[in-house]
């Protein structure tokens, strides 16, 4: 990627969680006002910021590999709580949102609002966690880096042996 180093790859996913999460809040609040456009651009918008996210967060662990917590003490099993929940919801919540658009976008709005009642509370726990968990495995403790290849240096050696 030319334009991202790779290590900066995580400051930018924190960015894109935090910036899902203001236009939750924000879309959440226009629906309750019943200001149907501007909660319409605002779950738009939170949906194309979590799907660059994945994006570049599965391009960086394909890249870099797994990065362990360096925190030692308490924090840790705090953090793998923490993680292992955001990390289940995170993957619950993928077709859940798709599922929650579709209905918006086909204009299915009772079906919308039944499923919107649960991706929405679960989507935003996601985001606001994803920025929790970039803060303690990068700023708050020093990361452990993989010590093994990354995923992408076995396929391409892999692929190599094949030719």
């Amino acid at each position: 990627m030319k334009f991202l180093q790779l290590s900066s790859l995580p400051a930018v996913n924190a960015t894109l969680n935090g910036i899902t999460t203001v236009f939750l809040l924000f879309g959440f609040a226009f629906i309750r006002r019943g200001k149907i456009a501007w909660h319409r651009a605002c779950m738009v918008t939170a949906f194309i910021c979590s799907m660059v996210f994945l994006g570049f967060y599965l391009y960086f662990h394909f890249h870099a590999g797994i990065i362990r917590f360096g925190g030692q003490g308490w924090i840790q099993p705090v953090y793998l709580t923490l993680l292992i929940s955001h990390t289940t919801l995170a993957i619950t919540t993928v077709p859940l949102v798709i599922i929650t658009l579709a209905y918006a976008l086909s204009e299915r709005f009772s079906s919308h609002r039944r499923i919107a009642h649960w991706t929405y509370p679960i989507w935003l726990y996601v985001s606001i966690t994803g920025v929790i968990v970039y803060w303690l495995l990068y700023k708050a403790y020093t990361p452990i880096w993989p010590q093994a290849p990354p995923v992408s240096e076995i396929v391409s050696g892999l692929l190599q042996r094949l030719a």
